[in-house]
């Protein structure tokens, strides 16, 4: 792929908040600003590790204060098959 390939791709974002109506907003936004991004949302860290095995992903941006596993714990097996994939873990 040439760089103008490359430029011409959409930059593919997970962003995984178990607050539906945040990814949603967030997906917006971002679209509004840069119609280069493609946002996929998840409401756990479940469903984003079941999604990181189905899509490829360019970045990640993951809540922090999630039931069940927190940001940091879903970076963890992310981690561990992807070393090198941006992952940003922010709180609310």
């Amino acid at each position: 792929m040439s760089f103008a390939e490359s430029l011409a791709q959409p930059i593919r974002i997970l962003h995984v908040d178990d607050q539906s109506d945040f990814t949603e907003l967030t997906a917006t936004y971002l679209k509004r600003n840069d119609d280069s991004f493609s946002i996929v949302t998840a409401t756990s860290a479940n469903e984003g590790l079941e999604l990181l095995e189905q899509m490829d992903f360019d970045c990640i941006i993951s809540d922090y204060d999630m039931p069940r596993k927190t940001g940091i714990e879903f970076l963890r097996p992310v981690r561990d098959v992807y070393p090198n994939l941006p992952f940003i873990c922010c709180a609310a």
